[in-house]
């Protein structure tokens, strides 16, 4: 059974920081894409982060700077760093795999991030 588990959400100030988590079991986590989406309530989901499984990260050009991506192959998990928030950052934000060779894609629950100005 995949299992994706965020963690790592909460509430904090404007220019505070989160890490978030995202760990990994049920897959061979070494072929799979690790993606950091977020979504606001009656918006589209939106990309915030992604890493491939060889370790390249990619950002959305106005997150670039203030966010980073990792991934931890011994611990199976993914995390996304949030330095310098802002109140427009409050999102759900959700961890997905997508697989680097074949067509798997998983999703988790979602932690909540809300930034106070």
């Amino acid at each position: 059974q995949v299992q994706l588990v965020e963690s790592g959400g909460g509430l904090v100030q404007a220019g505070g920081s989160l890490r978030l988590s995202c760990a990994a079991s049920g897959i061979t986590f070494s072929v799979f894409d690790m993606n950091w989406y977020r979504q606001v309530p009656g918006k589209q989901r939106e990309l915030v982060a992604g890493i491939t499984s060889g370790g390249k990260s990619n950002y959305v050009d106005s997150l670039k700077g203030r966010f980073t991506i990792s991934r931890d192959s011994a611990k199976n998990t993914v995390y996304l760093q949030m330095n310098n928030l802002k109140p427009e950052d409050t999102a759900a934000y959700l961890c997905n795999a997508r697989g680097t060779y074949f067509h798997s894609n998983y999703w988790g629950q979602g932690t909540q991030v809300t930034v106070s100005s």
